[in-house]
């Protein structure tokens, strides 16, 4: 008799915990949409801001412009360096010359190799701020938000403008640390969006690095299935998992 209820207690304390992490499981999980790529473009050079033809929400391609920033002044010293350089590279060749007639010192014509290298570094450098002054996107997006207005001055390392690329959003969401004994990259979930109120398909794609010791939770990543153009970044909603059948 005793025996008999012993095990009829262990069978209910099974099923109890059977139902409980069922239950757990299906439990829906807050979840926000964010994007893959996204960044702040900041000023390299100082200057005034001489172009910014995008606006909040505009779509851009990548390599287009977005901002430019007056580059008369630097222009100005790449067209000097160029000049410098073309002199130096003539001072050279007739050295050059002169050295194959035996007419000159060994001294002279290593002096005009290092101004011509001189000269040819300082148009290069030059060369460079002028290519600063066009920022251009690294990515396909939309704008954020512009930083700046046209007409404004801005020092180096001035925040410009900040974009994202919403054409690949991904999923984040913290779920308990328990659910790693079935949880993997790969695994289906649901998503139901407040926003658009529908439901997406959508699959696991990596697991957090590490496991907060508190609330015994990781953070995990997923990706929405199929073309989904209705979805923004900054959307939230709710991830229903079901676990595998025991």
């Amino acid at each position: 008799m005793k025996h008999a209820l012993l095990l009829a207690t262990a069978a209910l304390l099974a099923g109890a915990s059977a139902a409980a992490a069922a239950t757990d499981a299906d439990t829906e999980i807050r979840a926000q949409l964010s994007p893959v790529r996204s960044t702040i473009l900041s000023s390299e050079i100082p200057g005034k801001v001489a172009e910014l033809s995008i606006r909040e929400g505009d779509r851009f391609k990548e390599g287009q412009k977005l901002v430019v920033i007056d580059c008369s002044l630097h222009k100005a010293r790449l067209d000097k360096a160029l000049a410098q350089q073309q002199g130096a590279r003539k001072t050279y060749q007739l050295q050059a010359k002169l050295d194959r007639l035996g007419s000159n010192s060994a001294l002279e014509i290593e002096t005009a190799a290092s101004q011509l290298a001189a000269a040819e570094a300082e148009a290069a450098m030059m060369r460079t701020l002028v290519e600063r002054c066009v920022i251009t996107a690294p990515f396909a997006g939309r704008v954020v938000e512009p930083k700046v207005k046209r007409y404004q001055f801005v020092g180096e390392g001035h925040e410009l403008i900040e974009i994202l690329d919403d054409h690949e959003l991904e999923v984040e969401l913290n779920v308990p640390s328990r659910w790693l004994g079935w949880l993997k990259p790969g695994t289906p979930f649901t998503l139901k969006v407040e926003e658009t109120g529908r439901d997406y398909a959508a699959t696991v794609s990596r697991l957090g690095a590490k496991i907060d010791p508190v609330s015994q939770s990781i953070k995990i990543f997923g990706t929405v299935t199929g073309n989904v153009p209705d979805l923004l970044s900054g959307m939230s909603g709710a991830a229903r998992f079901t676990p595998p059948a025991q």
